[in-house]
């Protein structure tokens, strides 16, 4: 049987030797209440790395992003984000649904927004309009082929938000990815944002878990939205323990990532039947198809040779590296896509 290469995501990776056995010893209590000295320290090491006063563990940056715009909107408000943002997208209506806010829609080049995009989108006081009170930003951006903001483009929005008496939360799905991309430190980070979602089970490589970073009085907020979620995971240590061996061993290695994309980028563009390739800063490739090609018949064709991706729309394909990809599975891939057929 032809051994598979998994470019679909970065959440397929496997916990390797030495996560499996932090995880297996890792001391555990009753996290729902506060007793599980590993949850607590991943929640103290997350929110001390970036400047944060707290942090709260939860099962998915779903949940992690949804309870932070509950946190910081009432009912009738409004959330602007950009048309691409995972919030809006693939988070089940869950804006609607937890926090019955309306959302405002931004197009940002590659999914960045500026305070230029921002600042006419804010809603005057009118009871006619919802009320604009949270701004979101998504570091790296998804749909944006894992583009990055730094700390100066992240920090005008701030300076915007500041003065409209805006919130301003991070979904950091990949936020390590960038760090390592831009070299930005991450302990400046809690100086610009009211909320960080920091996901563990992407990049880099833990198989459960994001928390959610706030001021103390936001996170004990938090606490009891997630009690409300079904959140309160016990004895959660054991996955909590995953994420501390990740943060420790395996942010410097998300580098090795972005130099795979890369490569994969510059054997893409030398193709007949790909139109365009988003130039890659992190660790996702997105191409376009054209002429005779349909992104589906591509998918296709590299399942048939043991490579699989997905497509994010009818002409566009992505590609995402991880830890389970290696040097050799990079070179293969780019035999494989050279001399494809379709």
């Amino acid at each position: 049987m032809q051994p598979k290469i998994d470019f679909r995501s970065d959440t397929v990776t496997k916990p390797t030797a030495g996560m499996l056995d932090a995880m297996m010893t890792a001391k555990v209590g009753d996290d729902v209440y506060g007793e599980d000295e590993t949850v607590n320290a991943l929640e103290r090491k997350l929110a001390g790395m970036f400047g944060m006063e707290a942090g709260l563990f939860c099962p998915s940056g779903t949940m992690t992003n949804q309870i932070a715009i509950k946190c910081f909107t009432q009912p009738l408000d409004e959330v602007i984000c950009d048309q691409t943002a995972h919030v809006y997208r693939y988070e089940g209506g869950g804006i609607a649904y937890n926090s019955m806010a309306s959302v405002r829609l931004l197009y940002g080049e590659r999914g960045i927004l500026t305070p230029e995009l921002i600042e006419p989108e804010i809603n005057e006081e009118n009871i006619h309009y919802p009320k604009t009170s949270l701004v979101v930003l998504e570091n790296t951006v998804n749909k944006g082929g894992g583009k990055c903001y730094n700390l100066e483009q992240i920090e005008a929005v701030h300076n915007l938000c500041n003065i409209k008496g805006l919130k301003l939360h991070l979904d950091g799905a990949r936020l390590l990815n960038a760090l390592v991309a831009t070299g930005d430190k991450a302990a400046a980070y809690g100086h610009f944002f009211d909320g960080i979602s920091i996901c563990l089970s992407k990049g880099l490589g833990a198989p459960v878990g994001s928390v959610l970073l706030g001021s103390n009085e936001m996170i004990k907020q938090a606490r009891r939205i997630r009690k409300a979620l079904g959140g309160g995971m016990r004895q959660a240590g054991f996955l909590a323990a995953a994420g501390i061996y990740a943060l420790d061993h395996h942010v410097n290695r998300l580098a090795e990532d972005h130099l795979h994309a890369k490569a994969l980028a510059a054997a893409l563009a030398q193709t007949n039947y790909v139109a365009a390739v988003m130039s890659p800063e992190t660790n996702i490739v997105l191409f376009d198809v054209e002429g005779r090609y349909k992104a589906e018949e591509v998918v296709k064709a590299l399942g048939k040779k043991g490579i699989l991706c997905n497509t994010t729309s009818s002409k566009t394909i992505r590609l995402v590296t991880h830890l389970d990809v290696t040097p050799a599975m990079i070179d293969q891939t780019i035999e494989v896509i050279g001399k494809l057929e379709v």
